[in-house]
């Protein structure tokens, strides 16, 4: 099965949102609902706009990931909405790994060589995930006074961009 990274725009809301909803409050129990979550209605302007970027994963016209980055800074930028369906999740398919690999070369060219981002917890897939690609966990308090906290998340991370 080929899968097919490309960047998202508000065409796909509704595919990102079903994806991502579905992830969260049904398979993790998240309570977490759209209105938590305004960015999905409004992918344009909530990540483009301010130099950020937004990609899918699609397998036979299927949306199967995502991954979204908000640049908050002049060279950071925060990782959102990664979400992966759980039929397309392991190295088998590599879904996860390629959406993060796209927003890194993003942020090599955008000049971005900070990434943070905020996570659940309960999330320990995730989690093992993030600290593989060399993530590492830092104290809420941590984060850039300008970072765009989630009120779900509990678990914070970051990681230096080397220069490619």
């Amino acid at each position: 099965m080929e899968i097919i990274i490309k960047p998202l725009n508000n065409r796909f809301a509704e595919q990102a949102i079903r994806l991502i909803l579905n992830i969260q409050q049904n398979e993790f129990n998240i309570p977490i609902t759209i209105e938590d979550q305004p960015d999905l209605r409004s992918i344009e302007s909530a990540y483009f706009a301010a130099g950020g970027h937004f990609w899918g994963a699609f397998c036979a016209g299927e949306l199967v990931g995502t991954i979204g980055l908000i640049k908050f800074d002049t060279h950071s930028g925060a990782i959102r909405k990664m979400f992966v369906k759980s039929d397309f999740r392991g190295k088998a398919f590599g879904v996860g790994q390629r959406l993060l690999d796209t927003l890194m070369a993003y942020c090599h060219n955008a000049g971005i060589d900070r990434l943070y981002l905020g996570t659940v917890s309960t999330l320990q897939a995730a989690k093992r995930f993030y600290e593989r690609n060399q993530f590492a966990i830092i104290e809420k308090d941590s984060l850039p006074s300008k970072f765009p906290v989630m009120g779900a998340d509990d678990t914070f991370y970051a990681r230096k961009l080397t220069k490619v």
